[in-house]
């Protein structure tokens, strides 16, 4: 694997992989920097020379590895069952949640503030205005124009999509 075919694979794959570490570690932070670490160690292993014939089963794995070690420094971790085996299920979620929040990090500054308030902090419209110091038919409109541009990114080609936090 060549340095740019790896970037490549670094950029495709980054936000999905931290979905995935994120559900198995529950902090975006430590979800990051385990994914890093998967990387990191992944071109390490290249440029050593090994040849990695199924690079995604690969990073999937050597990111959950690397969440198992996490959670067993963390705490007293001894319920490796509890960690979910990478599965196509796994994957798609992974896959999904990135799309998801790649298309939420694409709206409008003021539109995704609203719609993030809303939806992922469970502020009511009231309670939206008045901590941003706009109407509430504005927070209307926001919330509106972001679940319509969301709705038109995510279902491109695919089955009408759910955001698992509505």
């Amino acid at each position: 694997m060549t340095v740019r075919e790896f970037e490549y694979q670094f950029r495709k794959l980054y936000l999905q992989l931290g979905m995935y570490a994120l559900r198995i570690v529950g902090d975006a932070d430590d979800a990051e920097d385990i994914v890093e670490e998967a990387f990191m160690k992944s071109w390490q292993t290249i440029s050593s020379g090994i040849v990695i014939e199924n690079f995604n089963s690969y990073i999937y794995r050597s990111v959950r590895n690397e969440c198992v070690s996490f959670l067993r420094r963390k705490t007293d971790f001894e319920d490796i069952d509890s960690v979910p085996e990478i599965s196509d299920e796994v994957i798609d979620t992974s896959v999904r949640d990135a799309k998801i929040w790649k298309a939420i990090d694409s709206l409008p500054e003021k539109c995704r503030e609203v719609f993030l308030m809303s939806k992922r902090d469970g502020f009511s419209n009231q309670e939206i205005a008045d901590e941003l110091g706009i109407s509430i038919k504005t927070v209307k409109n926001q919330m509106t124009k972001a679940l319509s541009r969301l709705r038109e990114a995510l279902s491109t080609g695919h089955k009408p999509f759910f955001l698992p936090f509505l």
